[in-house]
């Protein structure tokens, strides 16, 4: 265990300092390019003084993953699966802000154009983990190790396996975007998730896939140095799309979906936070939260950035003690 820790080192500081070293040029690049953030009026008043922060900085972190992927996981097919997946994400979200940043249309993507290409992505990994990487249609379950040595496992079929597949990494993609709505909130989060899944990965003898989540932490990481609390840019849809990508792919390939559930979240709150608010007001008329997703309704509650912030890390790291402990005997 501890010469693989190790060895995950490598591409987390390998992407943790392409990720740094990227900043000096890449956030005056976008400042002159004038790839500035809207902010949305309705939001929170304090946001108002963010708009213009340079955005598209997921491109940053996403060259630090690229590189260590490259460098460490070049030879393993579930490697460079996480690294494709986390890419083609990446490049929606990166045509998304494009449109939005550079063309001014405010909606970027049309939903069903940006939803289209996920699905799409997502079925692709789905075939390739079940036909190239021998992944199977099971789901093994939380805590289940504790009843019998091995734990159980839940066979949903070739049809149902890929309907699941599609809903939780396009889920999991779209849930690290809701999160991404405060200063170092989503790249805080994402890096304690994605070093939180590497046991899980080397339990399961998927050192491709463990590496992509190293260098996705230590990005994650770097970015930091540049988007905490006042951010000096913005990752946008570009990263955290890729993000959330990556940390689903993963799963799907080690068989962990159901933990990283448990591990992010923080991911399965904001999104449900979102989902509840809606059907609230659509089916009674009144919101239950005073803004969604629930990191604007603490800050309603006159929380500030910072404490919102760091209390959903800190919230983060007790999921991701309660997903590895449902892995304990498995």
């Amino acid at each position: 265990m501890e010469a693989f820790f190790l060895q995950m080192l490598k591409p987390f500081l390998l992407s943790l300092v392409v990720t740094v070293s990227l900043g000096p040029l890449v956030i005056p690049l976008l400042r002159r390019l004038k790839f500035g953030q809207s902010v949305r009026d309705d939001g929170p008043s304090r946001h108002l003084q963010k708009s213009g922060t340079p955005t598209m900085g997921g491109v940053m972190f996403l060259a630090g993953i690229t590189a260590a992927g490259l460098l460490f996981a070049a030879d393993s097919l579930e490697g460079m699966l996480v690294l494709g997946m986390t890419l083609a994400f990446g490049f929606i979200g990166f045509l998304d802000d494009f449109l939005k940043v550079v063309l001014k249309r405010p909606l970027g993507l049309r939903a069903r154009e940006k939803l289209l290409g996920q699905i799409l992505f997502s079925l692709l990994a789905a075939a390739l983990s079940v036909s190239v990487l021998g992944r199977g249609t099971d789901l093994i379950l939380p805590y289940s190790g504790f009843v019998a040595p091995g734990g159980f496992s839940w066979e949903l079929g070739a049809a149902g396996f890929f309907v699941f597949a599609v809903l939780f990494v396009t889920g999991m993609a779209n849930a690290v975007n809701l999160t991404d709505g405060l200063d170092g909130l989503a790249a805080g989060t994402t890096a304690l998730a994605a070093a939180a899944c590497l046991p899980i990965a080397f339990v399961m003898d998927k050192s491709g896939a463990a590496v992509l989540l190293a260098a996705v932490s230590g990005g994650c990481l770097g970015f930091l140095f540049y988007n905490r609390h006042p951010a000096r840019v913005f990752m946008g849809d570009t990263g955290s799309l890729a993000l959330g990508s990556a940390l689903g792919t993963a799963a799907l390939i080690t068989r962990s979906e159901l933990f990283l559930l448990l591990i992010g979240g923080v991911f399965v709150l904001e999104t449900l936070s979102v989902i509840l608010q809606v059907a609230s007001f659509q089916l009674f008329g009144r919101r239950i939260l005073k803004m969604s997703p629930l990191h604007h309704h603490f800050e309603l509650c006159n929380w500030s950035e910072n404490r919102v912030v760091v209390t959903f890390w800190a919230a983060t790291v007790l999921f991701a003690a309660l997903g590895l402990a449902g892995f304990y005997h498995l």
